[in-house]
């Protein structure tokens, strides 16, 4: 494989001495060592990415059955350990397809996927459009938060264009999730389509890096049923440098209302003097992919038809196109370190003098890449009686590029899962940190929201760090290097030990909520208790 050259902070901080936090512990190493090995098995070059549907995603599901058996954990798919899902494959072919902007000033090409990237997920998108463009702020509705950016628009028939970000006055559990119910919101309005902008200092994944992923299939339910629309929708995001373009002619200017945005200050809607005119074309196939699905039976007869699942996802990008001679997308942090930690887990339990209680559900799930859609099939159609899931606990690119010093459980502040994720962190001495970050979407953007939307309550474990900090320098300098590239492979740099303490840390988790009297709670006052059933 090739190496991508890091950032000088990325270099230094993960080279620097571990730190107090992070001294040197013979059983973290070995952990370490065993938990890289299942990293290497899986990101390997001969798994090919494991893209949803491939042989090489079969191999690895392989891999991670045999370990299964290894652990004795028993089969709970439909088929063995295996939940068959049926997709349909979406690929957008770009060279055929065309968009442009028409106004008053006359036509503006697009390029595809150049100035414009469009999206296959979702559904079939629609073979031709042309439709107004209105500008909705945030394209947050929220209207139990007292915000509704569509409120007074006319959305039948728009093209709905949105803008990262949000007001500092509403939570970021609470703003990704409109981000998640948005397109199924705008679909029911009678909206055609929707494209996303980015900010330029909100850019978290160089716009080269989204063109290079554009020729990446796409998937959608082969059942209608499950689908979040049962029409034709468009979806798109625009060159965050051509975001201007949209607002010529409108009288409102993209930077003032981009420098909003990245202050959380309020940004106005408003109809744009612009319609887009577009061409798709896509080709589309069936196939399938399974969940992994496995039980540790619980040691209470009392409690034991009740499951705590951990979940991961075992998908990645596949073969794409290739950066510096190299077409594999590895995915080695992005997801083989989430389910080698899941192994690993389950070993500990195994091991552990302390039995859990309730059954623990091993869910190693696919297409997340792909829009969460392995996880949300499986919460839909669960293998067990949906109302026996009392919490997830999901593992998703927990990256071990310097010492854990705290832990960020997404989720913590929403369920009484919180209450038990502090007291280990209380006896580990591994304090929680806030989500730096909350308008990243992280809640919405792994498998654990799968479980949340179907009113279980969940976690989702990350490296504590703060905003502005070395770690979150380094942090930034690996999504902009490594991620979601080639180079997120077995040659970056590592700290194994590190994560052995995490996967003790959510062990610990697991075993308190496994073993506690009562399931767990949503908080009163959390916006997702709506969901519980």
């Amino acid at each position: 494989m090739k190496r991508l050259s890091f950032t000088l902070p990325f270099v230094a901080l993960l080279l620097a001495p571990a730190g107090v936090g992070a001294q040197s512990d013979p059983q973290m190493d070995a952990d370490g060592v065993r938990w890289w090995r299942h990293v290497q098995a899986i990101a390997n070059d001969g798994m090919e990415g494991r893209g949803t549907g491939t042989p090489g995603y079969d191999r690895a599901a392989e891999y991670v059955i045999g370990q299964f058996r290894a652990l004795g954990l028993k089969p709970m798919g439909v088929d063995g350990y295996k939940q068959p899902v049926a997709f349909v494959e979406q690929v957008v072919q770009s060279d055929r397809s065309s968009a442009m902007l028409v106004g008053s000033q006359g036509q503006t090409p697009l390029s595809v996927p150049g100035g414009l990237i469009f999206s296959g997920s979702g559904g079939p998108v629609p073979a031709a459009i042309d439709a107004p463009l209105v500008f909705a702020g945030y394209g947050l509705h929220l209207p139990e938060a007292g915000h509704d950016d569509f409120a007074g628009l006319d959305l039948k028939g728009k093209i709905v264009v949105v803008l990262s970000g949000g007001p500092a006055t509403i939570s970021g559990a609470l703003k990704s999730h409109a981000r998640s119910e948005r397109a199924k919101y705008l679909a029911s309005q009678g909206a055609v389509g929707l494209i996303s902008l980015v900010t330029p200092a909100q850019v978290e994944i160089p716009w080269k890096r989204r063109v290079d992923l554009a020729g990446a299939p796409s998937l959608y339910y082969a059942d209608a049923a499950l689908r979040e629309s049962d029409r034709p929708f468009l979806t798109a995001q625009l060159d965050p440098a051509r975001s201007a373009l949209l607002f010529e002619g409108s009288g409102h200017d993209f930077a003032a209302v981009a420098a909003a945005a990245d202050a959380s200050a309020p940004v106005a809607s408003f109809p744009l003097a612009q319609r887009l005119k577009a061409r798709v074309e896509a080709t589309r196939r069936d196939l399938s992919s399974p969940n992994l699905i496995a039980v540790m039976p619980g040691s209470d007869p009392t409690l034991r038809d009740e499951y705590v699942v951990l979940s991961a996802h075992l998908d990645g990008y596949g073969i794409g196109t290739a950066v510096k001679g190299d077409a594999i997308y590895n995915g080695a942090f992005d997801n083989a370190s989430g389910v080698a930690s899941l192994l690993e887990i389950g070993r500990a339990l195994q091991a552990a003098k302390v039995k859990p209680k309730r059954s623990i559900l091993f869910a190693i799930v696919t297409a997340e890449e792909k829009g969460l859609l392995g996880s949300r099939y499986f919460a839909r159609r669960p293998t067990v009686p949906a109302a026996a899931m009392v919490a997830d606990l999901n593992f998703d690119m927990a990256l071990p590029i310097f010492p854990l010093t705290s832990v960020t459980p997404i989720g913590y502040d929403q369920s009484s899962l919180g209450e038990d994720a502090a007291a280990v962190s209380a006896a580990m001495n591994l304090p929680i940190t806030p989500d730096p970050f909350p308008d990243r979407n992280v809640f919405i953007r792994s498998d654990q929201y799968a479980f949340i939307r179907e009113g279980i309550p969940a976690l989702f474990f990350k490296y504590g760090f703060k905003a502005n900090s070395p770690e979150a320098v380094t942090e930034k300098a690996w999504r902009a290097n490594l991620y979601h590239s080639p180079f997120d492979d077995l040659n970056q740099p590592v700290m194994p030990a590190e994560t052995a303490r995490l996967n003790a840390y959510v062990t610990a988790v697991t075993l308190r909520v496994a073993n506690a009297p009562t399931r767990p709670q949503w908080n009163a006052d959390s916006f997702f208790k709506r969901f519980a059933k």
